[in-house]
């Protein structure tokens, strides 16, 4: 991932509206012009992190940082809005921060018709060169959106006709149960902790898949697949390749 080293340079990139991925500032440093990154991080959605000036020496080691330091993203972020008003799927990720499973989910996402991934600010693995990889060149044709904080972003979607369905191995639901709406949105858990408590109370449904063997769960990324799969075959879909 590119990294932009200094005051200066970092300012001018988010001037221009460069992705971003991240920003990473000097815990203790204060001035006009720092304040200034801070104000446009907020407004272009882009997480900030305050670490000692020890680590911001460590991400890099052959540029004077000035108490600044931003990774470019690999990919550009789609907003949000543009998807109030379409019927189809929107795939929340709750927290996968294993870029592997990120890139894996927004490849099937891709092959399933999902509209669009949506992944949060924080508790999100960034759009990296390993997250491309892992997407198999799916990241250059799936919009994936930056959704902010994902309580506001699950009633927003709500207030425009959206149903949301959480994937959680307590659900009350099989998944192969699940009447999906014309405007649906599946809700998965990161790995380990699965769906927050919050997220879970925003759902409409919560579904599950059943397991027949002793492992209690699947994978975030093979968990997503076999529900968007049972999704595109209600809708009759039938892909237009062959082949994995």
């Amino acid at each position: 991932m590119n990294s932009i080293a200094g005051i200066h340079p970092v300012r001018e990139a988010l001037r221009a509206g460069r992705a971003l991925d991240r920003v990473h500032m000097q815990r203790g440093l204060a001035s006009a012009r720092l304040q200034e990154i801070i104000d446009l991080c907020r407004e272009h959605r882009i997480p900030v992190r305050f670490e000692s000036k020890e680590s911001l020496d460590r991400l890099v080691t052959d540029t004077p940082h000035q108490g600044v330091v931003a990774f470019g993203a690999a990919h550009n972020y789609a907003t949000l809005d543009q998807f109030f008003d379409l019927d189809g799927l929107l795939v929340i990720l709750d927290g996968v921060e294993d870029p592997h499973n990120l890139g894996a989910i927004v490849r099937t996402a891709h092959a399933a018709g999902a509209l669009a991934v949506v992944v949060p600010d924080r508790r999100s693995a960034p759009l990296n060169e390993t997250v491309a990889k892992a997407a198999a060149g799916a990241l250059s044709v799936l919009p994936v959106v930056r959704g902010g904080n994902l309580n506001r972003t699950l009633e927003q979607l709500k207030e425009h006709g959206f149903w949301i369905y959480g994937l959680d191995e307590r659900g009350d639901r099989l998944f192969t149960q699940a009447e999906f709406a014309a405007r649906s949105v599946l809700v998965v858990g990161g790995e380990g902790p699965g769906l927050h408590d919050q997220i879970r109370k925003k759902c409409d449904f919560l579904l599950r898949i059943p397991m027949a063997g002793q492992i209690a769960s699947l994978n975030v990324s093979v968990a997503t697949g076999v529900v968007l799969f049972e999704w595109a075959r209600g809708r009759g879909f039938a892909g237009g390749t062959e082949g994995a």
